[in-house]
């Protein structure tokens, strides 16, 4: 039976674009109906988009799979966001009051929006997190109703290149999908993950992703900082290719026996040497070794963050990992030991209640992001199919001619020959107007003594051919001639030389 009430979200991430779609229940589970995937390692880097017309193929596709295992027709989606260029910057906002006055919901609205005005060139808040706000000496989550004369707001705006969210607007756009909301994905990923404990006391979120590695830092439920980091489990695999070992097999070699922190005390003077099925080969130290200097780079770049954020020594719930280089042997170790973080908690599996579905999700963290995208949806994403038009079987007259085809033929004459009158008349109202005008032009004339003109503007008037004006123009004409001829110098001579010989 089709489904008909579904959510559905995309992640696009480095190695792979996820779609998936799931019903959400009363009682807050999710059951997932189906699961598509696309390998986009060619177009897609860092979690942003750089090849337009792969990925609008690929999502195409994806669409196409998930619609087949729901048999329905998909609407909308939504889509994660997340990438290199994500992070976090902090800003301060300023009220001065004139007088001591009780802080409204108002104020703190304005006091936002001039946040969000904040400009920042190529690129665009997607997401802000106020963290607090200083009244008098007091830092308070909410002050509305608290009285002052002076309120500054600290806010933690998400920000991402402005092309990260145009390149995905036209993907789908040109793949013919439309997009019900973006939702920030290490945002979504630390709700379906995180405890409200781990939030409330602090914490520090990694995922470890294919290209990239998130670092959120959380504390008393507040983010309060967050950074991509452009380094991620592909990175160790190219490591290994570089000894003249094919990209799948130095994959299968890393997941099979990479170690993140390998104890070479315990190793003697062994060096045993790792193998696929004959494929290739690799010496367990020297694989060991490349293992483990990229993922302490890895770690020393996201200690960093930590430190940057300021809250390095405020964190009590430790450090939560998830993602897919989180799988690598003895992570937890590697990351206690290069951050001396003790309290590490491998996310394998997201907070969020699953009902048994039609799909088996892998357990192992990799299906976190797609998982907290799914639970972050809120509206039904399926679409309706359009119902048919009923078939009109076609009518004949006596004569043979189809009765509709003649209805509109006759419509069609009947519109032709309406517009014909219409232009007729006003064409008849020109020609009037303009002998009128014509006819106005010759009697100024006529009083200005020009003759000539004036029987020209007549003439002209004549040819429009205005029956109503004939009589005027002929009777106009008749005494114009008569006062050319009367004032004509031939005359006055004539009269002259008369009225000499009288004398």
């Amino acid at each position: 039976m089709a489904a008909t009430d579904f959510i559905v979200a995309i992640e696009l991430g480095s190695s792979k674009i996820t779609g998936i779609a799931g019903k959400k229940h009363a009682d807050g589970s999710i059951q997932v109906l189906a699961l598509a995937s696309e390998n986009s390692s060619d177009f897609i880097r860092k979690g942003v988009i750089y090849n337009l017309d792969k990925t609008a193929q690929s999502l195409t596709s994806i669409i196409k799979k998930l619609e087949s295992t729901l048999k329905a027709s998909i609407g909308k989606v939504y889509v994660g966001i997340g990438g290199q260029s994500l992070r976090t910057i902090r800003n301060t906002e300023v009220r001065h009051l004139e007088e001591e006055t009780k802080i409204s919901q108002e104020l703190i609205d304005s006091i936002m929006d001039s946040n969000r005005e904040v400009p920042i060139i190529d690129q665009e808040i997607l997401e802000v997190a106020p963290q607090e706000y200083k009244v008098g000496i007091n830092l308070l989550a909410d002050p509305v109703g608290v009285p002052s004369d002076h309120i500054e707001g600290r806010f933690l705006n998400i920000i991402a290149r402005s092309s990260v969210k145009q390149n995905i607007d036209k993907c789908f756009k040109q793949a013919g999908i439309e997009i019900a909301d973006y939702i920030i994905s290490p945002l979504a990923l630390a709700n379906a993950v995180l405890t409200n404990s781990e939030k409330r006391s602090g914490c520090m979120f990694i995922d470890f992703g294919a290209d990239t590695t998130t670092v959120s830092v959380y504390k008393n439920n507040i983010l309060r900082h967050l950074a991509v980091i452009p380094l991620g489990g592909s990175n160790i695999t190219k490591d290994i290719c570089s000894q003249q070992i094919e990209e799948e097999d130095a994959e299968e070699l890393k997941k099979k026996y990479g170690n993140a922190y390998a104890d070479k005390s315990e190793d003697g003077d062994d060096n045993p040497t790792y193998s696929l099925d004959g494929k290739c080969s690799i010496e367990s130290h020297l694989l060991e070794d490349i293992v483990e200097a990229r993922i302490n780079e890895i770690l020393a770049n996201v200690w960093n963050q930590i430190v940057l954020s300021g809250y390095e020594d405020k964190l009590l719930a430790g450090a939560i990992i998830t993602g897919g280089a989180a799988n690598l042997k003895n992570m937890e170790e590697a990351f206690s030991n290069r951050t001396k973080i003790e309290k590490v908690r491998m996310a394998k599996e997201s907070q969020l209640s699953l009902k048994g579905g039609m799909v088996e999700l892998k357990k192992d963290g990799t299906c976190n992001t797609i998982i907290a995208l799914l639970g972050a949806g809120k509206e039904n994403c399926y679409r309706p199919e359009r119902p048919m038009k009923p078939v009109q079987v076609p009518l004949f007259d006596e004569s043979g001619e189809n009765v509709e085809d003649k209805r509109k033929r006759e419509k069609e004459e009947a519109a032709r020959a309406a517009a014909a009158a219409k232009k007729a008349e006003e064409e008849e109202k020109l020609r009037k107007a303009t002998c009128e005008n014509l006819i106005r032009n010759a009697k100024e004339l006529k009083e200005a003594g020009k003759y000539k003109n004036a029987l020209s503007q007549l003439a002209k008037a004549r040819d429009l051919g205005v029956a109503e004006a004939l009589n005027q123009i002929r009777d106009l004409e008749k005494e114009i001639k008569s006062l050319k001829e009367a004032n004509s110098p031939i005359k006055r001579l004539t009269d002259l030389f008369g009225k000499i010989l009288e004398e």
